[in-house]
């Protein structure tokens, strides 16, 4: 009797067989072959992260040429004071926190911009009739070859990889409901793996404000301590001057819950579009694919 392990189990279209093949042997694809081994799926991480890379790079260079116009443009008053700390007290120019928020700002704006085209490209998969969609049409076991076919080497998108997932479990096991059990459960993994893609954008989010208020803690004490340094107090053009230090130290604050407001909007439409794909991707495999199945 051969040892463990030296059985491999294959299904023909029709048909299963026992083939034996030497221990350590890697499992043959015939042309007859119905089920093959599970494909390595790639979920594009290198190439996300290049295109987020590339846009973090142009969201700087972006963001370091909207603060030089600004610059020039805005010299004195309370927009430069505002926009800019221009002609602060407490830092250097340029090296303000009102510009390190801008920064920031653009950074997730590059981050919105990645996931907004992820999201083009899982909907520009919907319109490409990868599965049958007339009233008509079953898929029996031998059909689902050419459907595995059409979608080969595309599994870095969320609807190649659930008709690869179904597809696979349906010749494994020739049951409707353990392809549907599996459908349901990708969706809710996919689910979470969006989700995890707005993990930075949502510490920028919540980063912002900190700065923002972080800022104005510095500028009060620097305020307060300009103060306590006069040596005559009953000097008249004390209070307006720390009136003054004070309102540009709120200028932070103010700019920090603007940014974040302005992000938090722009996320939630974005997200939305990207799951909206997931979910029609899911739709799509349940009405093209599942209910279609046919198992005799």
């Amino acid at each position: 009797m051969p040892p463990l392990g030296t059985f491999r189990l294959e299904r023909d279209v029709s048909a299963r067989r026992l083939v034996r093949r030497a221990p350590g042997a890697r499992p043959t694809r015939g042309p007859g072959t119905g089920c093959q081994p599970s494909p390595q799926v790639a979920v594009s991480g290198p190439k996300e992260l290049g295109a987020r890379l590339a846009a973090w790079g142009a969201s700087l260079v972006v963001a370091s040429g909207f603060v030089a116009c600004l610059s020039l443009l805005l010299t004195e008053g309370r927009a430069a004071a505002f926009l800019l700390d221009r002609n602060s007290p407490v830092f250097t120019y340029p090296f303000t926190i009102q510009n390190l928020m801008w920064l920031i700002f653009f950074g997730a704006l590059g981050e919105l911009a990645v996931r907004h085209r992820r999201a083009r490209l899982e909907w520009t998969q919907l319109a490409k009739s990868l599965l049958p969609e007339d009233e008509v049409t079953m898929l029996r076991l031998k059909d689902l070859g050419a459907v595995r076919a059409r979608v080969r080497g595309q599994e870095e998108f969320f609807l190649q990889r659930l008709v690869t997932r179904c597809v696979l479990q349906f010749q494994s096991s020739k049951s409707t409901d353990r392809a549907n059990a599996l459908l349901n459960s990708s969706l809710d993994l996919m689910q979470h793996e969006v989700d995890g893609k707005y993990s930075l954008l949502r510490y920028l989010v919540w980063v912002t404000p900190t700065i923002g208020f972080i800022g104005t803690v510095v500028g009060i004490a620097a305020a307060l301590g300009a103060a306590g340094d006069t040596q005559d107090f009953q000097d008249p053009a004390l209070l307006g001057e720390l009136t003054r230090n004070l309102g540009v130290a709120f200028y932070t604050t103010m700019l920090a819950l603007i940014q974040p407001a302005i992000l938090v909007l722009a996320q939630s439409l974005v997200q939305a579009r990207e799951e909206g794909a997931l979910n029609r991707a899911g739709q799509y495999c349940l009405d093209n694919l599942i209910n279609r199945l046919y198992d005799r």
